[in-house]
């Protein structure tokens, strides 16, 4: 049991730094909130990449691509912070979960995969989900709604171009995700900044990228010593906290329309997730087992 605790522990983590961020982006700078995350997250990082070498960072795998996956995490991370301004946290969250949709329709095109018609039809209900969850209408087309939908793609885009670079280690991918958004934050910050009011918001900007790194940590070592069936799934439990930390702390009261679409787009994505593991397993026996 000790993948799946950590697991939930981490989501439960990453759920509070998202709830943290949406309170402090509402009184500071988007570009300020985002660069002190980094450095942050960056104190605890440094010390782990000591130990492992930093020549390793100098010798990386396709630097194109991790200087392409940097940009879509910088994309994603700025377009959730400003999302998370205009609409309910788990609004948002329903919206970044939607991305292992995104990854399955795109994987014939950008990654050579085959995908059969039992996940084309439950990318159709995810999309049916997302849709749903925008409640078709001129609100569709505002601001928040349509950077809610870019930046999941764009973090759609960064777990494949992820999918590129295996042999990288973690350590490396998270450390270049972190600095590639401080840089952008340093870039965007002077322009917005803010003297910060209280002695809670400077802890709640110095535990906004602790708390995050320790969730990346604890989902990391979940998906090491457990196998990804057993864990995966658990991602989802991110919403049920969305749900919880936005009625509580923001008085965001779930609507219907999002339970509908967000349950929608979760079995999806169980269902293509749980398709790919079924498939893994037949071809480690029989090779050319249609989907």
């Amino acid at each position: 049991m000790t993948g799946p605790i950590l697991m939930l522990i981490g989501m439960l983590m990453f759920a509070l730094n998202d709830a943290m961020g949406k309170w402090l982006v509402s009184s500071y700078g988007l570009g300020q909130v985002i660069l002190l995350r980094s450095l942050a997250a960056l104190l605890i990082l440094v010390p782990m990449v000591w130990r492992a070498g930093f020549g390793k960072l100098l010798r990386v795998q396709r630097p194109g691509m991790q200087l392409a996956r940097v940009a879509f995490s910088t994309a994603e991370v700025f377009f959730f912070y400003y999302a998370v301004v205009y609409l309910p946290l788990a609004d948002v969250m329903t919206y970044w979960l939607a991305a292992p949709i995104y990854v399955a329709a795109a994987s014939p095109f950008l990654l050579g995969e085959k995908v059969g018609w039992r996940r084309w039809t439950a990318i159709a209900v995810g999309f049916v989900g997302v849709i749903i969850t925008l409640e078709p209408s001129s609100a569709m087309f505002t601001a928040p709604a349509l950077i809610s939908i870019v930046g999941s793609a764009a973090f759609a885009f960064m777990l494949i171009s992820g999918r590129f670079l295996r042999e990288t280690p973690d350590s490396t991918l998270v450390f270049f995700q972190v600095a590639g958004a401080g840089l952008a934050g340093l870039v965007f910050a002077p322009t917005d900044w803010s003297p910060i009011a209280s002695g809670l918001d400077v802890a709640l900007l110095g535990l906004l990228g602790v708390v995050a790194m320790a969730a990346h940590m604890l989902v990391n070592r979940a998906l090491k010593i457990s196998d990804a069936a057993t864990v995966a799934p658990l991602q989802y439990t991110l919403l049920l906290w969305a749900v919880i930390f936005g009625w509580i702390f923001f008085g965001d009261g779930p609507r219907l329309t999002m339970m509908i679409g967000a349950t929608l787009i979760v079995a999806s994505g169980l269902f293509i997730f749980i398709r790919e593991q079924t498939l893994k397993k037949r071809q480690a026996v029989l090779p050319a087992v249609p989907e």
